[in-house]
């Protein structure tokens, strides 16, 4: 993919600069040991970054006010930040230290314009880096496909690791012409439920007042980070207790267990069954899922071309009390969910935000999107990582985390599995939710006790 120089933003490029939903991407690799500047100056110097347009272009306006990339010599040394010290020297727990580290970068460390917009953080007392990266460069499946060119197994150092692809879900069984036609009224009939819903969400309507809703302005608000681990094998053991089930459905009952239980506990009036809680999903819109091979990200004609393919989907949860069963949470996530899939809301979002862009300018799609996130409670992404344990110039990496900036959401979540675990950050605005460890615990027990009740049903077939 060539670009030449002053060459426009794309559209959602465009949206995610804008100063309402300006984006920046923090992912922090956890490494076998400290690694120094010189080490990871050699890393980006063999490394594709180098010959990538978009990080080696600053953006810079015309004079029209057009956000555009013009290239640029890059100066690697302005792009390393070396913290020698622990970052936090009250804190002797190393991934507590690390989080308190990126929550303050999400509000309070924005990437200069008068470089490329990203950056890297060497923390070696705490045996890891941060990647900073502007959301206009790239999606995560974008991003993380150009990580993995510079990363080699740990079981074999002369091969990249694998990319674990979703399995496919279309079925070798021609179907019957009634069959079809059921589906085409169902897809119908969803997309136009769904996209009047999202219109909607996009005006007035909003989720209703809880101990865990956010707003307009929150998005400035102080935050604190915590991990949720979960293990693939176990979440792939529940998913294999009902019919094409998939790890996000999993994903999806966990969060419902996880925030009505957050609920119970902390609100101080009783909440009614059913409450709904409406969640922001990022969608990827390729045609196949997962990481993509990055030689077919660069590729001009691709369809998994690189950048920001993806758009926003609205996934409603709704509360339960603790007393339901464990596996009833997933059963409704389930059910949600394939009902989306039906649907094409994620795809019409992006085409209308695109039709708008054209007319209104992305100022105006940016004042939506700010807008339906200050009507939803949380955000939600999901990126499905490597299989093996990898390591970069010899360096094993012992676990992948990754957030974003901070939004008017009180709660941000984001997902990333490597090498048989999952571990998401819970990005919280710290006035609203204080202690958001807890609500990990509560994801995390939420899994376990779908674990047990799936071996449950094992035991008693």
């Amino acid at each position: 993919m060539n670009i030449h120089v002053d060459e426009p933003l794309t559209p959602a490029g465009r949206v995610l600069v804008q100063p309402a939903m300006d984006q920046i991407i923090n992912c922090v690799l956890g490494l076998d040991r400290p690694v120094g500047i010189q080490l990871v100056r050699s890393v980006i110097s063999d490394s594709l970054i180098l010959n990538h347009p978009r990080f080696t272009s600053l953006l810079v306006k015309d004079n029209h006010g057009r956000e555009r990339w013009k290239k640029v010599e890059l100066d690697i040394d302005r792009h390393i930040i070396f913290l020698p010290d622990a970052v936090d020297g009250s804190n002797d727990d190393d991934e507590a230290a690390v989080n308190d580290y990126i929550a303050d970068l999400t509000v309070s460390c924005p990437l200069s314009t008068d470089k490329p917009l990203w950056e890297v953080h060497i923390l070696p007392a705490h045996k890891c880096v941060v990647l900073r990266l502007h959301h206009s460069l790239g999606d995560g499946v974008s991003l993380l496909s150009l990580m993995l060119t510079m990363c080699r197994k740990v079981s074999d150092a002369d091969k990249m690791p694998t990319i674990e692809l979703p399995p496919s879900s279309r079925s070798d069984r021609r179907e019957s012409a009634g069959k079809r036609f059921w589906k085409l009224l169902k897809m119908i009939w969803f997309t136009l439920i769904y996209t009047f819903e999202f219109f909607l969400r996009s005006m007035w309507v909003r989720d209703k007042k809880t101990v865990m809703r956010g707003g307009a302005g929150v998005e400035l608000w102080p935050r604190k980070l915590a991990t949720a681990r979960f293990s693939l094998d176990d979440m792939k053991m529940v998913k294999n207790a009902f019919v094409n089930t998939t790890i996000n459905d999993v994903l999806f009952g966990v969060i419902s267990s996880g925030l009505s239980r957050y609920l119970d506990d902390h609100s101080p009036k009783p909440i009614k069954e059913g409450l709904r809680i409406t969640g922001a999903a990022m969608v990827n819109l390729r045609p196949s899922q997962g990481l993509q091979v990055f030689t077919e990200l660069m590729k001009s004609g691709s369809k998994s071309r690189w950048g920001n393919k993806f758009a926003l989907m609205l996934l409603p949860i709704y509360y339960h009390t603790n007393g339901s069963d464990p596996l009833q949470y997933l059963k409704r996530a389930k059910m949600m969910i394939d009902r989306k899939k039906f649907s094409l809301e994620a795809f019409l979002s992006y085409k209308i935000g695109c039709f708008i862009m054209k007319c209104l300018g992305p100022k105006f799609v940016s004042s939506i999107n700010y807008r339906i996130a200050c009507n939803t409670s949380f955000t939600i992404s999901n990126v499905i990582g490597p299989r093996e344990e990898f390591m970069i110039a010899g360096v094993p990496v012992t676990y992948i985390r990754t957030t974003s900036s901070s939004l008017p959401h009180a709660i941000t979540m984001h997902m990333v599995s490597y090498a048989g675990k999952a571990d998401m950050q819970i990005l919280v605005a710290k006035d609203i939710i204080p202690y958001p460890e807890k609500l990990a615990k509560y994801f995390e027990d939420a899994l376990l006790e779908m674990k047990e009740a799936t071996l449950k049903i094992r035991c008693d077939c």
